[in-house]
């Protein structure tokens, strides 16, 4: 496989300048590991070990403090999740390094992990005020393509381009996915999926909880995948898995924790029109869907195009939290739907209000009840609207009135 220069590095490197504690954490699989040793060899030096291994995990859990301070510089620990210990560890160490005004404090740890500590309030507690927290999603289109990442910059400036026609959708979104199966074949694909979930479902989930139903993780992972874009009901979902309705949103927040599934909240000002106030689920990666659908991207799209459709809305999502990423503002990403059934697929919004619509559309060409939810966000928010887009698989980009577009779905990746 060939090198993929990961947009978040200079972030990563960024954040080593002036946090003694960096978090990297993300799926598994996502490119952690490679991109950590990588810049453990050049860019920031420093020892690499792995909670992977029963060796080190067990020095590690049986004297934590000592485990750290026997290391003199930088130290990459890799899977910390694995060691809950090693949480309460870390922030003496840095206490100690900070009384002694240690010029070794910055950048000291760079720590990856396979699960969202930020919701486990045992483990992230002890470091806050210490740690810097990013995470890395498996491959951008951008990414894989070459492209500079910078879609959501051009998005608030306007700035659009016309599709060359180089790429074709689909491929694009096969390679939009985990590093080691990026452009592979469906056969391939199947096999490493079906190894990869049972990984997470068998052994990451025990690591981190106790489940009385290990079974049921599964079915309530497809059953999520095909309500993928829709909005949340709970009561649903927890009668389609068998599961009472506590039980089933403490699963569902598990398969959050392990990034395979996300949340977008809906977004709502008080402007006195009741808005929907219910979440939208997707799937971490849209070749993690289709193989929970059990369809190949092309039968979707010559067969079920409506289905499709979800696909292809997961895909822009997960795209926009891609990018995200690797931006240093504060960006908010939010679905939009009034109680007319008036919606904007996403919303991106910056801290000082300013916001722009994202719509998306399986179709070759856009007509103006596509931008029915565009302009009633657009008179909801007035000056704080900068822009809404169409994105279409169409070749031009199109005005359709005053900061609405139509706009090639190739700009995600250009």
């Amino acid at each position: 496989m060939k090198h993929i220069n990961r947009h978040i590095k200079n972030k990563l490197l960024a954040a080593l300048e002036v946090s003694p504690i960096v978090f990297l954490n993300g799926p598994r699989q996502a490119g952690k590991t490679t991109l950590v040793q990588g810049l453990s060899k050049k860019d920031f030096p420093a020892e690499y070990v792995t909670f992977d291994s029963v060796t080190q995990m067990a020095a590690a859990a049986n004297a934590p403090e000592n485990y750290l301070l026997e290391r003199e510089g930088a130290l990459i620990i890799d899977e910390v999740q694995l060691v809950p210990e090693i949480f309460r560890a870390l922030k003496i160490v840095v206490d100690e390094l900070r009384q002694e005004q240690s010029e070794k404090l910055k950048g000291r740890f760079l720590l990856t992990g396979s699960a969202n500590i930020m919701s486990l309030p045992k483990l992230s507690n002890p470091l806050v005020g210490r740690m810097n927290v990013l995470t890395l999603y498996p491959i951008s289109s951008a990414e894989a393509l070459g492209g500079s990442g910078n879609f959501i910059e051009r998005l608030f400036n306007s700035d659009f381009e016309q599709d060359k026609g180089k790429r074709k959708l689909t491929d694009v979104i096969r390679l939009a996915t985990f590093p080691e199966i990026s452009g592979a074949q469906v056969h391939e694909r199947t096999n490493w999926f079906d190894g990869y979930l049972t990984t997470i479902l068998q052994r990451d989930v025990r690591a981190l909880a106790k489940i009385e139903k290990l079974s049921s993780l599964p079915n309530l992972l497809r059953i999520l995948a095909s309500r993928a874009g829709g909005l949340v009901n709970d009561a649903d979902i927890a009668r389609d898995a068998g599961l009472n309705a506590v039980t089933s949103r403490n699963y569902k927040t598990l398969l959050k924790m392990l990034f395979l599934t996300f949340e977008l909240m809906p977004w709502y000002r008080n402007i006195g029109k009741r808005l929907v106030k219910s979440p939208k689920d997707y799937m971490i990666d849209s070749l993690l869907l289709c193989h929970l659908l059990q369809y190949e991207l092309d039968d979707l799209e010559k067969n079920r195009p409506e289905l499709f459709g979800h696909v292809l809305e997961n895909f822009v999502a997960t795209e926009l939290l891609k990018l995200m990423t690797i931006r240093n503002d504060r960006l908010g990403l939010f679905h939009f739907r009034t109680s007319d059934n008036k919606e904007v697929d996403f919303i991106l919004e910056k801290p000082n209000g300013q916001l722009v619509g994202v719509e998306v559309k399986k179709r070759d060409s856009v007509d103006k009840s596509d931008f029915k939810g565009l302009k009633a966000l657009q008179e909801l928010t007035g000056d704080d609207f900068i822009c809404g887009i169409v994105l279409y698989r169409g070749r031009d980009v199109v005005p359709f009135g005053k900061n609405l577009w139509a706009v090639p779905m190739s700009n995600l990746w250009s």
